[in-house]
């Protein structure tokens, strides 16, 4: 594979996401304000694109209430920084059985909802981008299954275009792209594409160089993608995916620490990625230049 190294770099925060790190770090924030108030503190220290979970304002427990989602871009869109909004579509299929021995029924723990449920909070905000992850796999955390079939994933890209929203496509593997790349081809995403190479996430691809540059090496010319790596492995690929050509995604979904024993805020991880980039010699790009490459309309809610 040759030397393609990405000279006009954007980066993109995930600020909260959804997994059980509420308690694990006080600055991964609950409520909408926390949230809106962390993106817009990621912005101003570099990231092009925020992309945002909602949790429960008390508990910190995920949520994908369409209220918390629409406090969180009212306040964002409200503030005087500019940056892309990506808001996740991820929630609503969490599949969850109670032990191995009851398989005939859910558990009451799982969380799955119809394609319009999941949905609803895109159709009401209008973010510039949404997220949708374009496979089933099993997920470590919990124990359970994201659950994306085929048909789920062909209605909510349908309903995410009709929003004038564009898909941020979440590969975790590359028979997820392969499925993506199908849903280029029947015309149901539309151009440009945009994918995220989700690298390290239990159990989907390791991220080892070798199977992140069979990731790469799975994006169809002409799409635009991103890459991020779990835990300690998050800066790393910041190098790795700027030298493969791409762009970058830091935040706390991914990555709790700035050093060894040191907890990090988003703004910090994405200052240490600014960093990274610069000093490889390439420019770190704003919302603007995003909106260009991707062709996003910077929209307000209905």
């Amino acid at each position: 594979m040759p030397l393609n190294m990405n000279r006009e770099v954007f980066i993109t925060c995930a600020v909260t996401g959804s997994g059980g790190t509420q308690d694990r770090s006080p600055n991964v924030p609950r409520s909408p304000e926390a949230i809106a108030e962390s993106a817009i503190a990621a912005a101003k220290a570099g990231a092009a694109v925020v992309h945002c979970h909602v949790r429960d304002p008390e508990t910190g427990a995920p949520s994908r209430d369409p209220a918390l989602f629409r406090e969180v871009t009212e306040r964002i869109r409200d503030s005087a920084t500019d940056v892309v909004l990506n808001l996740t579509a991820g929630m609503g299929g969490d599949l969850m059985f109670d032990g191995t021995e009851a398989m005939d029924r859910m558990s009451t723990a799982s969380d799955m909802a119809g394609a319009t449920e999941r949905v609803a909070h895109v159709v009401d905000c209008r973010p510039e981008i949404c997220t949708l992850d374009c496979g089933t796999m099993n997920f470590a955390e919990a124990d359970y299954v994201m659950v994306n079939t085929p048909g789920m994933l062909r209605d909510m890209a349908a309903r995410m275009v009709a929003a004038g929203t564009r898909i941020e496509i979440e590969a975790f593997d590359t028979g997820h792209l392969w499925f993506a790349k199908q849903l280029v081809d029947e015309g149901i995403i539309p151009e440009p594409v945009l994918v995220q190479l989700c690298m390290g996430v239990p159990w989907g691809a390791p991220d080892d160089l070798n199977t992140f540059l069979a990731m790469v090496n799975n994006v169809p010319a002409g799409w635009h993608w991103s890459a991020f790596g779990l835990g300690r492995n998050e800066m790393p690929y910041v190098a790795a995916a700027v030298l493969a050509g791409g762009n970058v995604r830091v935040g706390l979904e991914d990555n709790l620490m700035l050093d060894r024993g040191v907890l990090a805020t988003n703004a910090q991880l994405v200052e240490r990625a600014v960093g990274i980039v610069e000093a490889m010699g390439a420019r770190v790009v704003g919302p603007d230049a995003v909106r260009e490459r991707l062709s996003l309309e910077k929209r307000a809610p209905l």
